[in-house]
């Protein structure tokens, strides 16, 4: 187990709402990007996003060539699915944390696939311990 991946994110004027804050669709764009930035074509391909839930702990505001980080850590591998944590930071403190599970895929046959050694082995990369689970990165899943 060896850690989180950081992606810098960079914040676009246009990604602002009426509120004068970051709009909460903009802050999905960020994820995804992070997210890609992790997928190596040949173990990543056949990867879906099957849920996602997201706390907004506050706002994201847009400063002038700032760069912001999402850290991504996988939180469990199970038989076909990937749980993914993601955290958004401005300012030294979380702003938006998201988890959400990714689904190995099989489009021609539209349904999961477990996951092979080969992309067992690469997200494992980011695997963590969850606090709280004693110390164990969490039970196989479907």
């Amino acid at each position: 187990m060896s850690g989180r991946h950081e992606h810098p994110v960079q914040l676009r004027w246009s990604d602002t709402d009426v509120f004068g804050h970051v709009n909460h669709a903009r802050v999905l764009g960020l994820l995804e990007d992070a997210r890609l930035s992790m997928v190596d074509s040949s173990p990543g391909a056949g990867i879906i996003l099957a849920r996602l839930e997201i706390d907004y702990l506050r706002q994201v505001q847009y400063r002038v060539g700032e760069h912001l980080t999402v850290a991504t850590s996988i939180t469990r591998l199970g038989r076909s699915s990937i749980g993914m944590r993601q955290e958004l930071t401005q300012d030294g403190e979380v702003a938006l944390r998201a988890e959400m599970v990714l689904v190995a895929f099989d489009y021609a046959a539209d349904a999961s696939v477990p996951l092979t050694d080969d992309q067992r082995a690469h997200w494992s990369r980011w695997l963590v311990d969850r606090p709280g689970d004693g110390g164990v990165a969490g039970p196989p899943a479907g």
